[in-house]
């Protein structure tokens, strides 16, 4: 599938400096007794993607109307390109959004979009059209200024209302879920787009999103939001492979998960004993010892399936018998669902793409098991601390 051209970066914000573009200290919004962003810090790094990820009601999108200049916070301060920026109207921060519906202008030109905010600063005619023919050119849109919007594709859409932001050389990019409308295949390509758009231009982009997808595949760093804190941030490998709560493991990505008591722990390995009587091993997180009430994590994509029990046991892994429930073909993201004999624990199993077990069939009997140290464990009710990023 064609993602556009290679784009070269521009010479604007590409030379990042230790002062960061965006910084948040001790920032909070409450309505009420509702906290929606609560005593929260943090800072972005100049010519980064950030990503702000989150179910709804979890106050992403209070922290980036605030970000924007559209809700004033309760407290704390908020500096973009180094300065304080509460008190400052919407229209004077060095800010530009783009929202999930696009707002493009109907009646008006794709060029005349682009340049609309040029216009709207005073900026001479000439110019305007100078800056919008090389801004098109940059988003692979060569010569559409005389389109009209209702001509263009959904994707096409999404690069006029990311060039009308990106005209204006804003320090920030705030993006509120812009892929939501667009269908599941073009949604997939523009990921791709705005991550090779972001590259060349240099320009950093804060993104919000509720789909952990977009935000491992486009962002440098993660936030990782829930009511109105960050639970983490780091890169969506760290994320990803290193959860520090159980928040994070749950929501970011799939994970099986298995809670119940820890009745053994040695060094950093929990054996998570379930009520049901199912006995895992998991590495800890944090501080845990024996009895405590703990929770499990570990992703379908790191157990191993086998139609004999010894072919676990002899790579040293611990081995469950199982009943196939349910086979969910997907191709590449082929699944298992399983239940544990013993425990009539449910399991979701990746199928590996070998076609070993092509032939695996509804009510069969298999075993799985997996790296204990590929698990992750924390005591129940592990929550976010106050996470600083830089």
């Amino acid at each position: 599938m064609c993602v556009g051209p290679v784009l070269t970066p521009s010479p604007l914000h590409a030379n990042p400096a230790a002062q960061p573009d965006l910084q948040a200290t001790r920032v909070a919004k409450h309505y009420g007794a509702f906290r929606a962003v609560d005593d929260l810090s943090f800072s972005v790094a100049r010519g980064s993607f950030f990503s702000i990820l989150g179910p709804s009601g979890c106050g992403k999108t209070t922290l980036l109307r605030m970000i924007a200049g559209f809700l004033s916070p309760d407290s704390g301060e908020i500096l973009i390109g180094g300065k304080p920026m509460n008190g400052v109207p919407p229209n004077k921060r060095p800010v530009n959004m783009v929202f999930q519906h696009l707002a493009l202008f109907p009646m008006m030109s794709v060029g005349d979009n682009v340049g609309y905010g040029l216009a709207r600063r005073g900026v001479a005619k000439d110019e305007i059209k100078r800056r919008v023919g090389d801004m098109l050119e940059r988003v692979s849109l060569p010569g559409a200024q005389n389109k009209r919007v209702d001509q263009l594709s959904g994707g096409q859409k999404q690069r006029v209302a990311i060039a009308r932001s990106l005209v204006l050389e804003p320090t920030l990019l705030l993006l509120d879920e812009p892929l939501g409308a667009l269908d599941l295949k073009l949604r997939e390509h523009m990921k791709i787009e705005l991550k090779q758009l972001q590259a060349a231009f240099g320009t950093t982009f804060v993104y919000i999103t509720h789909d952990q997808s977009e935000a491992l595949v486009l962002s440098d760093h993660v936030a990782v939001m829930n009511h109105g804190r960050f639970e983490q941030v780091g890169t969506p490998q760290q994320l990803y492979y290193e959860p520090q709560t159980p928040f994070v493991a749950g929501f970011v990505g799939a994970n099986n998960r298995l809670a119940g008591r820890a009745t053994e722990v040695n060094g950093t390995t929990v054996t998570v004993t379930s009520a049901q009587g199912l006995m895992m091993p998991a590495r800890a997180i944090g501080q845990i010892t024996r009895g405590d009430a703990v929770e499990a994590f570990v992703r379908p994509e790191v157990a191993r399936l086998a139609r004999q029990a010894a072919l676990l046991t002899d790579a040293g892994l611990p081995s469950f018998n199982a009943r196939v429930d349910s086979l969910l073909f997907d191709g590449a993201n082929s699944a298992v669902l399983l239940t544990e004999v013993q425990s009539n624990t449910e399991f979701r199993i990746a199928l590996p793409q070998t076609g070993e077990f092509a032939d695996l069939a509804v009510g069969e009997t298999v075993f799985f098991g997996f790296d204990p140290q590929r698990a992750v464990c924390f005591a129940a009710g592990t929550t976010a601390n106050e996470h600083v990023f830089s």
